[in-house]
């Protein structure tokens, strides 16, 4: 499998979305090399010196005002790792902990931290052989850097912690072994250079952010169907009312909701003679709610990229200017918003797509569709159930929703003082998303087997892709059966992307 070659400083969403999806090998561009050796060199020469440099000859955090001795410097460095493995809770996804690794090395290879090439190479090997750090999913507070789980991916490099190798969860030093490779002992700085910094943050947040915009798309698809679904009107989706707005993921949705429901027999049977005025706002303002969504997942995507390229450790050297210098990049709190912001905008999504779904099964609001959506109401309840799950799962994602960064607390004596909870923040948005799929997914049920009763009217041809995808994996409901793998199989579809491409519907983040 042919490496991705990484530009630190340049690389790009859709780079990391593929190292995610994919759990692709990476290697830095070797342009980088001669910058990180020159920080390297630098902290060498500061370790040999007599100047007081933060992390390099000292304690850390409150303990920074303690000398170290120059043949402790390596010492300093190991006991910082082990002595921060303090993780607790379910180990992180594969794909995480690799992606995790990924950031670090473009953070490592801006050459402003001063750690040896050996170890860069080291981090892409593993990233080759599938050595993977069993990293604990708990204990960060997004500052000063996600210590806790940054240091657990480090301790496997020096062949301590746990890591997994080909399915197997090992020792780190056995893991290393197995994939012909071995652990190298820290230098200065080293050990504060790998734990400085917001890559488990990251890492979380993009992957909330790449699922969630899968997760975005195929409202747009779904709500598209549930509009044909419940006869709904396709006036509100004129562009010149989105132009008069002028918010690009408003006109973006309208304009993709158009195309989708272009043809529709459905929908030519009741332009002419309908008595209803307005639909419901769950149809009528789609593109408003999903395509605000949409920008504010893109306005976190820009944060995300920007954050992916950055050298986030402390302290950092600069090298054309000849100094080392501590400052505070390892603050997460640009992560901790762009995780909120994600979070917001897919708690909506699934808002306005659970009022779709309550539409649906309502006899009263559906234009004649039967209640619950069954054949026979009353012998059988349907998909009355169905939409009641979704309600649960809405009301929960608001609470999952709740902002993080305005949580801080004092942390280390109260040297760290204010931090991001970006790492919380990004973590949650693993449980948001897998709920709202699930909503999605019962929509798509629901809008599926409203199309079903319009029959011999047809949707049109790309919803009707969509349909016979969903049919492929879930059959029209007739007479009551066990839902659970109906809903299982539908948020499958939803998360994969499945029901989007049926539609031809691949928009890029950025």
């Amino acid at each position: 499998m042919t490496a991705i070659i990484l530009t630190p400083g340049q690389t790009t969403l859709a780079q990391l979305e593929r190292i995610y999806r994919e759990e692709l090998p990476v290697t830095l561009d070797r342009a980088a090399r001669p910058g990180i050796l020159r920080a390297a060199a630098a902290i060498a020469a500061a370790a040999a010196g007599d100047a007081p440099v933060y992390g390099v000859n000292t304690g850390f955090g409150k303990l920074a005002s303690m000398r170290i001795a120059p043949e402790d410097t390596a010492t300093l460095q190991r006991n910082l790792i082990l002595s921060h493995c303090c993780g607790v809770g379910d180990p992180i996804p594969r794909p995480h902990a690799r992606l995790l690794m990924v950031l670090k090395l473009l953070s490592l290879g801006r050459g402003a931290s001063g750690v040896r090439w050996e170890l860069i190479e080291l981090i892409e090997a593993m990233l080759a052989r599938g050595v993977t750090p069993v990293v604990p999913a708990q204990g960060s507070v997004g500052a000063s850097g996600d210590l806790a789980p940054l240091s657990h991916m480090t301790a496997v490099l020096i062949g301590e912690g746990m890591a997994d190798y080909r399915g197997k969860v090992m020792p780190g030093a056995q893991a290393l072994a197995a994939a012909g490779l071995a652990p190298i002992p820290l230098g200065p700085k080293e050990g504060l250079a790998f734990i400085n910094g917001t890559q488990f943050s990251t890492a979380f947040a993009l992957a909330g952010l790449f699922d969630g915009w899968n997760a975005a798309q195929s409202a747009l698809v779904v709500s598209a169907l549930s509009t044909d679904a419940i006869m709904g009107s396709t006036a509100p989706l004129q562009p010149e009312i989105h132009a008069l707005r002028g918010h690009p993921g408003q006109i973006e949705s309208a304009g993709f909701m158009r195309a989708l429901l272009a043809g529709s027999e459905i929908r030519e049977s009741h332009v002419e003679g309908d008595q209803r005025v307005q639909d419901p706002y769950c149809i009528r303002c789609q593109p408003q709610v999903t395509g605000a969504a949409m920008d504010v997942l893109r306005q976190a995507a820009r944060t995300l990229e920007i954050e992916a390229n950055a050298a986030t450790d402390n302290p950092l050297v600069l090298t054309e200017a000849g100094l080392i210098v501590s400052g505070g990049n390892f603050h997460a709190e640009p992560v901790g918003f762009a995780a909120d912001m994600i979070a917001l905008a897919l708690a909506e999504i699934g808002a306005i797509a659970q009022r779709r779904v309550a539409l649906m099964v309502d006899p009263v609001l559906s234009f004649n569709l039967p209640p619950f959506l069954t054949p026979r109401p009353g012998l059988n309840s349907g998909l009355m159930i169905a939409e009641v799950t979704t309600a649960a799962l809405m009301s929960e994602n608001k609470h999952i929703a709740m902002p993080c960064v305005t949580d801080s607390t004092p942390t280390s004596a109260n040297q760290e003082d204010h931090v991001s909870m970006a790492a919380h923040g990004a973590v949650r948005l693993g449980k948001l998303i897998a709920n709202l799929n699930v909503i999605l997914g019962v929509e798509a049920i629901c809008a599926a087997q409203g199309i079903d009763f319009r029959a011999p009217l047809q949707t049109s041809a790309p919803l009707h892709a969509v349909v016979a995808r969903l049919r492929l994996d879930v059959a029209t409901l007739g007479d009551d059966r066990y839902m659970a793998p109906d809903l299982a199989a539908a948020a499958k579809l939803i998360a994969t992307g499945t029901l989007s491409a049926a539609a031809g519907l691949t928009l890029p983040v950025l």
